[in-house]
């Protein structure tokens, strides 16, 4: 009866413990992404907000995560999306995918399925007509890792 105590309340810490240390990886890692992001949006600062980026908090499996970004945008000629790009803070290669937009699309919203290298977190970039720069982000625990380092 020990041991069954025992196991049950070492799982819970290790769960626990893996909770708690997933945001600061994620800030760890947000920081290797600064000069990709500074390249994508020509060095203007980047706002939260806006975006609205979906996904299932848990992910069976890396090789197929289903994402869908939409951003909060009239999409005239006025103002409008120009591009959507979706960056992993763990994968081999951190640009997943660019998006660009016209006036013409109708609304700014993209679905996609993204392989994923383990528990990270997320993010897109939105760049509006109007030069600035929008972003927002979504945490995923993967079980299966999908992308292996490349040498």
């Amino acid at each position: 009866m020990f041991r069954v105590a025992r196991r049950r309340f070492l799982a819970w810490l290790a769960s626990v413990a893996s909770v708690s240390l997933l945001p600061t990886r994620s800030r760890a890692a947000e920081n290797d992404l600064a000069p990709l992001i500074a390249g994508i949006t020509d060095g203007v600062p980047v706002r939260s907000g806006r975006v609205r980026l979906e996904t299932a908090p848990l992910a069976d499996n890396g090789h197929s995560v289903p994402i869908r970004v939409s951003v909060d945008s009239p999409m005239t000629a006025a103002e409008h999306v120009v591009s959507i790009s979706i960056l992993s803070d763990r994968n081999p290669r951190p640009l997943i995918a660019t998006y660009h937009l016209g006036p013409r699309a109708g609304r700014a919203s993209v679905s996609t399925r993204v392989r994923l290298n383990g528990t990270q977190r997320v993010h897109a970039i939105a760049k509006l007509s109007d030069g600035s720069c929008w972003s927002g982000g979504a945490d995923v625990v993967v079980t299966e890792s999908a992308c292996l380092d490349e040498t």
